[in-house]
């Protein structure tokens, strides 16, 4: 179980400083050495940067302190100061996505992708993503660094709160895993996750709820982490329309079967 220390400026006054282990609420832009917004928890922000996402969720991201979510400039620079603080900082590439690498720069046969790689293009290379440089001949360059590394990053932010509710906590995480809120209930120290049907057909919730489940009990008071998913007729019977577009299908492909009358 982790606190905070309050630092107490005036009656009624209560600043809470930042610890290894505190769940804060932060909002963020992130910038580029030449201006380019990267990353932002601000909506407008993001559409008029051309970085939204429609599934993503904005208005601010619930991080544990001390567990490297977030690069460790920055997360630096927060535990110096108090909720509330509002500044920028500036970070080194090796406090932030570290110094560009030429070991990371390969040269590979044409044969080993399944299609043919195009300067600028971003490929999948034995599980790593690397930017195309150079076509040459039967080879290709490619470079397997961050996109952002050996850069200067610079961040705006605020500490907008640190959490001490447990459910706001849960709820923190569930968002940072999946960029939405889920519904999630709490008695005691047992959490109950609301799951919705949808998640069934996300590879990503499949890959991760063993470990969102593992943080909030790592780094919460809770002792169990129930998911639930609760079925009823009218969430599970078939849409009309896709029942008739079904069966219209079914009709055609039995009509295709039919053999052709010989002559």
């Amino acid at each position: 179980m982790f606190f905070t220390n309050p630092v107490i400026l005036d009656p009624g006054v209560i600043i809470m400083t930042i610890n290894e282990g505190d769940f804060i609420k932060i909002s963020y832009t992130g910038k580029l050495e030449d201006g380019t917004i990267f990353d932002t928890t601000n909506e407008e922000v993001a559409k008029v940067h051309n970085i939204y996402n429609p599934n993503g969720r904005y208005g601010g991201d619930v991080i544990i302190i001390g567990v490297n979510q977030m690069i460790s400039g920055l997360e630096e620079d927060i535990k110096e100061h108090e909720t509330g603080y509002e500044g920028t900082v500036s970070i080194p590439p090796e406090k932030a996505f570290g110094v560009h690498l030429s070991k990371l720069i390969r040269d590979l046969p044409l044969k080993r992708f399944e299609q043919k790689p195009q300067v600028g293009m971003m490929v999948q290379y034995e599980g790593k993503q690397g930017k195309v440089l150079k076509v040459m001949g039967r080879h290709a360059r490619l470079d397997f660094n961050s996109p952002m590394a050996g850069q200067i990053i610079t961040y705006d932010y605020k500490i907008e709160a640190v959490l001490e509710d447990l459910k706001e906590k849960a709820v923190g995480l569930g968002a940072l895993y999946m960029s939405q809120e889920m519904d999630i209930e709490i008695d005691g120290t047992v959490a109950r996750v609301n799951v919705p049907l949808e998640f069934n057909y996300s590879q990503h919730w499949l890959n991760t709820k063993a470990q969102l489940a593992l943080d909030m009990l790592k780094y919460t008071e809770l002792t169990e982490v129930l998911y639930v998913e609760t079925y009823t007729e009218e969430l599970v019977k078939p849409d009309p329309g896709e029942e008739e577009q079904s069966e219209a299908e079914e009709s055609d492909e039995s009509e295709s079967d039919e053999p052709e009358d010989s002559e």
